[in-house]
């Protein structure tokens, strides 16, 4: 079973008139959470277009297997990467790919009950250190700042990974102690 953080980055919310700009995922650690790979950036910039880069992505990883427990996904708010990935490898015909009907981890569910049940401010840049939204990355790329998208996507990367690591560490302990036993 693989364990992949997954990411996008988009020019806006709806993938039928949004593009995305990137694709970012990274192996990590199945019982801690942590990175075990390099956070790897597919650029729509540097791969020639969006078609080029999900073809890279389907290439490059087993994200499009059949065997579902091969890239299984974690994230944060997956439906939102799902639509896209979804729509644009139907739109190229690309192999399908569905991340959210098989095997998959979003930590938004988690932050959500971390909030008291409240949608509003269970962002992740509400719920860590990461310093905004993605909201300034179709501005970034229609300006070309590319270098700001790259420094967001690392930058998110990292605080994904600490709040991973801090739910795969604590909430064994939580479980253990509803049900009763010595956390």
């Amino acid at each position: 079973m693989g364990n992949f953080y997954l990411d996008i980055e988009t020019t806006g919310v709806k993938p039928g008139s949004h593009s995305i700009v990137t694709v970012q995922y990274a192996a990590l650690n199945r019982y801690t959470g942590a990175r075990s790979g390099e956070l790897t950036v597919l650029k729509e910039w540097e791969c020639g277009g969006e078609r080029p880069m999900l073809e890279r992505l389907v290439k490059e990883t087993a994200i499009a297997s059949a065997d579902e427990f091969a890239f299984v996904p974690v994230g944060y708010n997956l439906r939102f990467e799902h639509l896209f990935l979804s729509g644009k490898a139907e739109k190229y015909g690309l192999p399908g790919i569905c991340i959210i009907f098989g095997p998959h981890i979003d930590l938004h569910q988690v932050a959500i009950l971390m909030n008291r049940g409240e949608f509003r401010g269970s962002g992740m840049h509400e719920m860590t250190d990461k310093q905004s939204s993605g909201a300034p990355v179709p501005k970034w790329y229609a300006d070309r700042r590319y270098d700001l998208i790259e420094q967001y996507v690392g930058r998110e990367f990292d605080e994904f990974e600490k709040f991973a690591m801090d739910l795969y560490r604590e909430l064994p302990a939580l479980r253990a102690r509803l049900r009763g036993a010595p956390g």
